[in-house]
């Protein structure tokens, strides 16, 4: 049974950072590229970043410079670090293995 949870979600001031992780089991990992997207209340889901199975990544422009996406295929783990976060950064997270299998998200709050 393939499962893919996120952690790392909170409240976190303007400004500052957090790192969301995502576990994926019931796959071979290493053979799935990773994406996390995010939702924001009355919006479309969007592609915040994505790693590929040769670790090429890429990133929307709206979070280039600030977040990095990393992958551990030992731990089948993808990682986001987010840092200097801004209020638009405020969304439900989601963590996809090829697009076809997803976490449930993790809520991301941006306020002071």
């Amino acid at each position: 049974q393939v499962q893919v949870v996120e952690s790392g979600g909170g409240l976190v001031q303007p400004g500052g950072s957090l790192r969301l992780s995502c576990v994926a089991s019931g796959i071979t990992f290493r053979f799935y590229a990773m994406d996390w997207y995010r939702q924001a209340p009355g919006k479309q889901r969007e592609l915040v970043a994505g790693v590929s199975v040769g670790n090429t990544t890429n990133y929307a422009d709206a979070v280039k410079g600030r977040f990095t996406i990393s992958r551990d295929n030992a731990k089948s783990t993808v990682y986001l670090q987010m840092n200097s976060l801004k209020p638009e950064d405020s969304a439900v997270y989601y963590c996809a293995a090829n697009t076809h299998y997803w976490g449930q998200g993790t809520q991301v709050t941006v306020s002071s």
